[in-house]
């Protein structure tokens, strides 16, 4: 499914499950749904599973949003305790949609308090009390982790951030309040992040759970010394990560200046606050550091995740100066991260946002994108660990392992059954959103508008003439005569994503290759010698796999080049 697809399906306010391997565009969705909501003056719940994933979202937790705390399971007796406070059972009584992102990392029994807590404090028997439900997240990634208690009292009752601990898996999706929710699946399958065919194929064996000698073999080959010096490191512990970065910055020699947080607001969430921004309290700078920005910035100048070093600090304003990895000078100000109850701000934190970027914790990586790391994954210990470490770097050019077992080569036996149901079940969807005529759809995206209050007026997305596919549109462009590359150009896509439709439209029929691709099929020389190793390696595994394909025929060509003749071979 395409993200545009997926957004429609938002629009009409049905519940989902917003889900898709890293770099699909699950985030770049739902923030277009938000903006989207807020352009008709509604201002959706935002929270996530965890404080780390609730700084960049810019929300809260869930745990906090409902009042629930730390507790995992609510008794009756606690049901009415939180049906008496006033401020909470305003706040979900005046809510319209909540969005729950990471919802990987939450577990079954509190997704089930949560939506008791929806349906009690709105008197409501409907799903999470009648609320639009909007789930954000990739169980193949890290999973439900028990948390402990930081304290707090008040109307935040009970533990707004937690630390990582030993996990426990009992997934979200096989909850009573998933089941009452009946959210539709939107799984996109578009690819923004990784962009090699090799990278992107060992991610998609990782993620069926396929652990191929070549697959270990291409890992092995990037167990190599980096060219690059510097590079961010990730490590599945903390005290790997802290004893880098306090040895490479000790490693410096010259002035340290030195930036402290500041704060305001209700001292528990505060303190929960800093303890989960990456932004550290007391942050100690020297020209030479290295550093990542910790937070995306309004006009787009940095994402978090952004590489560079500091290169001197500002005569004026004594501000770091950042040089990034693709030439840009920053001088950095410092950032805000708040927690806000509806419209109001109950606690803010200050700094610049930057960490040091020597090394970090594959937890902390999550949601990154990162240009290249060195990867120590031999001391991995969770399933998803590695998939979500090794998913963080765009090609296998920017990967290097420094260590890995096979613990970390391993995804949840369970969430791999369930995906094939997820895939199914977004099909499905999508199938019967493609049935719709034009002007239903768009009265449903109406009709929900205005049933939460939204502005009369409001910018829904106008779609003229006939609604194109994703596929539709590739096909076109090829058909007219233009390359692969100048098809993902146009699209703003992967030429890997380019042929992938094509593989897709080949399949179903909808392009004939020997007619509709002739004038990108490789000179016949190179299609020889591609097609007899494919040949070679279908007699031998009956399949025709990339990796395998590659090794017959060395570096002569890359794998789109070895995809785009498969296709020929369909």
């Amino acid at each position: 499914m395409t993200q545009d697809r997926a957004l429609d399906i938002l629009k009409t306010g049905a519940n989902v499950f917003l889900t898709g391997e890293p770099g699909s565009g699950k985030t770049h969705t739902v923030n277009t749904y938000i903006e989207y909501l807020s352009s008709a003056g509604i201002n959706p719940a935002i929270t996530a599973s965890t404080g780390i994933a609730a700084t960049h979202v810019g929300g809260m937790t869930i745990h906090s949003w409902s009042g629930i705390g730390v507790k995992s399971q609510l008794t009756e007796m606690d049901l009415d305790a939180l049906s008496e406070k006033e401020r909470l059972v305003k706040r979900l009584q005046q809510a319209k949609i909540l969005i729950i992102d990471e919802i990987s990392m939450l577990s079954r029994d509190t997704l089930d308090s949560v939506e008791a807590v929806c349906r009690r404090l709105r008197n409501s028997h409907e799903a999470f009390g009648g609320l639009q439900v909007v789930f954000v997240g990739d169980f193949f990634q890290l999973p439900p982790i028990e948390r402990s208690s930081f304290g707090g009292g008040g109307d935040m009752n009970g533990d707004l951030f937690y630390d990582e601990s030993e996990p426990q898996t009992n997934f979200a999706y096989g909850s009573d309040a998933w089941k009452r929710a009946k959210p539709l699946v939107c799984y996109i399958t578009e690819q923004h992040r990784q962009e090699d065919g090799a990278f992107l194929e060992v991610l998609t064996l990782l993620r069926k759970g396929e652990k191929t000698d070549e697959m270990r073999m291409i890992l092995k080959e990037r167990s190599v010394t980096p060219t690059e010096q510097g590079l961010t490191k990730l490590f599945p512990k903390n005290a790997n990560v802290d004893s880098i970065n306090n040895q490479e910055i000790a490693k410096i020699s010259g002035f340290a200046k030195t930036y402290e947080m500041s704060s305001t607001g209700f001292a528990p969430i505060v303190e929960g606050l800093k303890r989960n921004c990456l932004s550290p309290d007391t942050l100690i700078l020297k020209v030479g550091a290295r550093v990542m920005f910790t937070k995306n910035h309004l006009e787009g100048k940095y994402v978090n995740g952004t590489l560079g070093e500091i290169v001197s600090f500002s005569k004026i304003s004594g501000q770091p100066i950042v040089k990034t990895r693709d030439g840009q000078m920053i001088e950095v100000t410092p950032a805000e991260w708040t927690i806000q109850d509806g419209q109001k701000i109950i606690a803010s934190i200050e700094q610049l946002p930057l960490r040091l970027a020597w090394a970090i914790t594959v937890h902390k990586s999550q949601g990154m994108s990162l240009d290249a790391a060195v990867i120590d994954l031999s001391t991995a210990f969770e399933y998803g660990q590695g998939y979500v470490a090794l998913s963080r770097v765009r090609t296998l050019e920017g990967l290097f392992l420094s260590g890995f077992n096979e613990r970390a080569l391993e995804v949840h036996p369970e969430v791999l059954e369930q995906d094939t149901h997820f895939r199914r079940a977004s099909e499905d969807a999508e199938e019967a959103f493609e049935s719709m005529d034009e002007e239903e759809t768009v009265a449903m995206q109406k009709s929900f508008l205005s049933a939460i209050g939204g502005k009369e007026g409001s910018e829904l997305r106008e779609k003229k003439g006939e609604r194109v596919s994703t596929y539709e549109q590739t096909k076109r462009h090829i058909v007219e005569g233009k390359s692969v590359k100048e098809v993902a150009s146009l699209r703003a896509m992967t030429e890997g994503t380019i042929l992938s439709h094509l593989e897709k439209l080949i399949e179903t029929r909808e392009l004939d290759a020997s007619v509709d691709l002739a004038h990108i099929k490789p000179a016949i020389g190179h299609f020889v010698e591609m097609e007899a190793a494919f040949n070679k390696v279908r007699a031998k595994d009956k399949q025709m796999n990339l990796t395998a394909a590659r090794r017959i025929t060395g570096e002569n060509y890359s794998f789109d080049e070895l995809r785009l003749a498969r296709i020929f071979m369909l």
